[in-house]
């Protein structure tokens, strides 16, 4: 594959299913090779399956952000297998709603730790190596912008009833995405955001009996959306709809390719149009 990403590194957490998928198979068409990674090993191998028949490389890294190890695992992948390091998309996440008096401690942990603390240890073990390959093309003379973007969601700009928790990771990624601009503008690394409105995955599909769940992290967690509630909600989208994978992905894309390389400490709303929730 030729492109404008062509011979980069790019590591995207949550690669196996949804969101994640469609940026690594977006990367992945523009030349990169991508580290894939999932909760579950078998969709982290299927997006590495699909990204290899198309002609791209890729491999997994399986297993859940939010444990100790993962971070140094992650980023060894990258080094081990590519020798490099040059696109950090953290993507993974999930949510678990309920109103503030009822949000257990175990919820409000939960929501922390995979939007907020999983992307602030990956970045804190990408630093020795990216510095590393900085001092490298310096000796070498030649100028190499790498990239970070965090994901966010217009539930962390604006609030959203229900998610103190999950309003409050995602409020907090953009604070590390400004702060970390400026800490690694020295590194000739941007580091972007991009804020998602409704974008429709399996975790935001209609739901008919309000029953369905998924099993994350070990933990049942409820998802899907009412199909009167999801009608209200593309109602108050200018576009008149949801977002697809695709379309979240490209938002993504902006901030990877050379295009972008003098902006930074960044946050883009792919919300369809919306300015608030």
């Amino acid at each position: 594959m030729n492109g404008r990403l062509q011979d980069k590194v790019a590591l995207v957490t949550g690669s196996g299913r949804g969101i994640g998928r469609a940026i690594a198979m977006k990367l992945a068409a523009e030349g990169a090779r991508v580290v894939i990674n999932d909760l579950d090993s078998a969709p982290a191998e299927e997006t590495v399956q699909a990204i290899r028949a198309a002609g791209g490389e890729a491999v997994a890294c399986a297993g859940s952000v939010t444990a100790p190890d993962f971070a140094e695992r992650f980023i060894g992948t990258a080094v081990e297998r590519y020798k490099g390091l040059d696109i950090i998309v953290n993507n993974a996440g999930y949510t678990w709603d309920s109103v503030i008096q009822k949000m257990s401690d175990e919820q409000w942990y939960a929501m922390i730790d995979v939007h907020l603390t999983a992307p602030f240890r990956i970045l804190r073990a990408a630093q020795p190596v990216v510095r590393s390959l900085v001092k490298a093309d310096d000796a070498a003379g030649r100028r190499v912008v790498r990239k970070v973007v965090n994901i966010s969601s217009v539930a962390g700009l604006f609030g959203n009833a229900g998610q103190t928790n999950y309003a409050a990771g995602k409020a907090g990624i953009v604070g590390m995405t400004m702060t970390l601009a400026k800490e690694w503008g020295r590194l000739n690394t941007t580091v972007n955001c991009v804020a998602f409105g409704f974008i429709k995955t399996r975790l935001t599909e209609v739901s008919a009996d309000g029953n369905a769940t998924a099993n994350i992290d070990g933990r049942d967690i409820k998802i899907g959306v009412n199909p009167g509630l999801l009608a209200m909600m593309e109602q108050t989208i200018p576009l008149g709809r949801g977002g697809t994978p695709d379309e979240a992905a490209g938002a993504v894309f902006l901030f990877c390719i050379p295009e972008s390389d003098y902006v930074s400490g960044q946050t883009l709303m792919c919300t369809g149009g919306l300015t608030g929730i």
